[in-house]
């Protein structure tokens, strides 16, 4: 009976010198522990508790279960190595570390997959918001589009005055950012009450191409873009603020 707790306890310990991250003392449904639920094993467990070969390292919530996770002592490492051949311990060590550079492999080609989706994403809602906007603009009214048809010519209008006023007081009032689309879009609005979105793209786009205003990238994730449909294409940038030009 005393060589077969032997046994269990060395296999145990062997299991916990090359997980260093520790295991469940005990053998669940899914994950591995140090011991299965036999009565032989319950009784090799309870001698590495009494003897400090394991101790715990944390607790861990799994479900509505709390599960205690165990690693080994130093203690428990000088017994291994007292009973276990060098050959042997070093063969159970190559055998983690392959098992664990099989693991970063797996985990190398996770990350390039999940780096593809993220630009396939980009991709699409790139392609989505260049849509969206032609759309808008193809269905504009005409009554839409003479909104800021004399900004084209150089002339003043409605849309434009409406435009670079704010981005002016914005400036003059020691506003440190740029202006964001949506908030020139409601403010231009309110001085042409039949703006729609797409000409509100269209009247930027004319007062930028005159160098009137600056337009100025989204830089974070596309995800986190507030309000996307005021957002602009130019060229491959995705516009989402605007800055007066002297």
């Amino acid at each position: 009976m005393a060589d077969k707790s032997d046994q269990l306890v060395l296999h145990a310990l062997q299991r916990a010198a090359v997980c260093p991250a520790g295991l469940p003392l005990h053998a669940g449904k899914n994950p591995p522990g140090l011991f299965n639920t036999s009565a032989p094993a319950r009784q090799a467990a309870q001698l590495c508790k009494d003897t400090h070969y394991l101790r715990i390292l944390r607790t861990e919530q799994r479900g509505k279960t709390p599960v205690e996770i165990w690693g080994i002592t130093d203690k428990g490492l000088e017994h291994m190595l007292d009973q276990l051949s060098p050959k042997q311990v070093l063969h159970d060590l190559v055998q983690a570390i392959e098992a664990r550079r099989g693991q970063i492999d797996e985990l190398a080609a996770a990350a390039r997959e999940i780096q593809a989706n993220l630009d396939a994403f980009r991709t699409v809602a790139e392609k989505a918001l260049q849509a969206s906007a032609a759309t808008t603009s193809n269905g504009l009214a005409e009554k839409g589009t003479q909104l800021f048809s004399s900004a084209e010519k150089g002339a003043a209008s409605p849309f434009s005055e409406a435009v670079l006023e704010h981005l002016a007081r914005r400036q003059g009032a020691g506003a440190l950012d740029d202006c964001p689309l949506p908030e020139l879009f409601r403010r231009a609005q309110q001085a042409c009450a039949d703006l729609t979105l797409g000409g509100f793209h269209d009247g930027l786009r004319c007062l930028h191409d005159q160098q009137r205003i600056g337009l100025h990238p989204w830089t974070g994730p596309l995800a986190d873009l507030p309000e996307p449909s005021c957002a602009l294409l130019v060229g491959h940038m995705i516009a989402y603020y605007a800055s007066p030009r002297r």
